[in-house]
């Protein structure tokens, strides 16, 4: 990103610092993330497949550069 001003540049920090501290995963944590954001989903038996009656959400960040991804129950 090419920042435009003073004030770009806090708005872009301002984004950053909080997916960096809430979202982002550190590996000194293992796998965690800091302070996460959304509740965590129980193991599943097969790790690699979308639990039922759920869906993956993106949040870009940044313009798209980065992006978060999330578990949501579906809604019956």
């Amino acid at each position: 990103m090419i920042p435009i001003d003073a004030q770009h540049i806090r708005q872009i920090l301002k984004e950053w610092v909080r997916h960096y501290n809430g979202a982002r995963p550190h590996s000194s944590l293992g796998p965690g993330i800091p302070e996460p954001m959304f509740p965590k989903v129980e193991p599943q038996a097969k790790r690699h497949e979308i639990p039922e009656n759920h869906r993956v959400l993106v949040t870009p960040i940044l313009a798209g550069l980065h992006h978060e991804y999330k578990l949501e129950r579906i809604a019956a």
